[in-house]
């Protein structure tokens, strides 16, 4: 028994949410106009879709701390939202036609867990579009290195400095393993999940605030030092995953 896992290149840099919101489009025209139903995992960040005139019912799902409880009950966008510990809040199996992780699962405990259980909830065909901060990235080092070592206050502050206002933060940088182009590769290998795109990015909050400059020049040193070990330039992974209608599809 084996499994194929599919990838396009790493190098191709597009607009994944354009890439995301047209996968939505050809999902929607391939049930012949039925409703879809979207999950949003990571609500109390930003995770909009563009759905066009489509109307789906879209529900949303993260943990409940603070800033994300705060931004997630003012979304306008969401039918149905539910703050908690992600293993235990209620996602009933093969209910959405689309499931988009945003920027979740690099700050949150037990992500694999968290992950199967955000598959189950996915009908057979439907589409798992997911974005995350990458952990073998220079970023990503940094990001959890001022986690594990900074105070909450000197966090605060540097989120505060070095971030756009608008910014949902300062979030836990929990990086396991699975919070990686590696990590999420075995997984889908072992679940028979098939990568259908692949992209990487670079969109951290730090490299968009008003110091862009100064932090890139720190992650290209942080990278210069791991001896390419840790990327430089991009810090986010965007993948468009299917899982297959059928359940023996992983056979070959």
């Amino acid at each position: 028994m084996s499994s194929q896992v599919q990838w396009s290149s790493v190098d191709q840099r597009v607009d994944q949410d354009d890439v995301f919101s047209q996968r939505i489009r050809e999902q929607w025209t391939d049930q012949l106009g039925r409703r879809l139903d979207i999950l949003i995992a990571g609500c109390g960040r930003d995770g909009v879709l563009d759905v066009g005139r489509h109307e789906p019912r879209v529900c949303g799902v993260d943990e409940d701390l603070p800033p994300l409880r705060a931004h997630a009950v003012d979304r306008k966008d969401l039918d149905e939202v539910h703050l908690g510990d992600l293993r235990l809040v209620p996602l009933q199996p093969r209910t959405f036609d689309v499931v988009y992780v945003s920027f979740l699962l690099e700050r949150v405990r037990n992500a694999e867990l968290v992950l199967d259980r955000l598959v189950a909830a996915l009908r057979p065909g439907g589409l798992l579009l997911l974005k995350m901060r990458d952990r073998r990235s220079a970023y990503g080092f940094c990001a959890r290195l001022c986690d594990r070592a900074a105070s909450r206050w000197l966090r605060r502050m540097l989120w505060r400095g070095l971030s756009p206002a608008e910014s949902v933060g300062p979030l836990p940088a929990v990086y396991e393993p699975l919070a990686s182009r590696e990590g999420l590769q075995a997984f889908c290998l072992t679940r028979g999940l098939m990568i259908a795109e692949d992209y990487s990015a670079v969109s951290g909050p730090a490299r968009q605030g008003p110091h862009p400059g100064l932090v890139g020049a720190v992650c290209r040193a942080v990278a210069a030092l791991s001896r390419g070990r840790l990327n430089g330039t991009e810090d986010e992974i965007a993948m468009v995953i299917r899982r297959p209608q059928n359940h023996f599809a992983r056979l070959i």
